[in-house]
């Protein structure tokens, strides 16, 4: 298997480069793009009323590759399961991967000129999603009682490790 780039490849944000036709609609969508990794998006016990919400805000405008947002939601997850208990918190991703990111494969090293292509024919295949992000904004909230604060806060740095920028928490008290 492949592997992945490095996210400084992809975290610049760039405008979608997908193919629109007029005439031929049915090639007006791009074909073999896979199904982002994050399938669920919201998680806990949604029904209770929380008097805390905190969220995870970006400090700078970045694409966030579907992978990064998923290894954020586990760590998040992991991190509450383990300090405040399972049912007693609500957590929510609040970005969703729409912009496919795309990969032009150039060989190097012995006999890459034979079956190179260079930038003839380079738009690129699918290799996965992204979600564009603007700055400051939220990405993932989380809502909890006010005791568990500095458990929701250790979780929410945790997850912000998983996160190509870098973040800032922000809690805000209902009544």
């Amino acid at each position: 298997m492949a592997t992945l780039r490095p996210a400084r490849c992809y975290r610049t944000i760039k405008r979608a480069n997908t193919r629109q036709s007029q005439r031929k609609p049915k090639k007006g969508y791009v074909k073999g793009v896979p199904y982002p990794k994050i399938h669920r998006y919201t998680f806990g016990d949604k029904k209770t009323d929380y008097r805390l919400s905190m969220y995870l805000r970006v400090d700078n405008a970045v694409s966030i590759r579907h992978n990064a947002l998923e290894a954020a939601r586990v760590a998040l997850n992991k991190a509450m399961t383990k300090n405040v208990g399972d049912g007693f918190y609500m957590m929510k991703v609040l970005v969703f991967p729409h912009h496919v990111m795309r990969e032009n494969p150039l060989a190097t090293g012995a006999g890459a000129d034979r079956f190179s292509t260079g930038m003839r024919k380079s738009f690129g295949k699918p290799i996965g999603l992204a979600a564009m992000v603007k700055k400051d904004q939220r990405i993932l909230q989380i809502k909890l009682n006010p005791d568990k604060e500095a458990a929701g806060k250790k979780a929410l740095k945790v997850a912000s490790s998983k996160i190509p920028s870098t973040c800032r928490i922000e809690s805000v008290l209902t009544k």
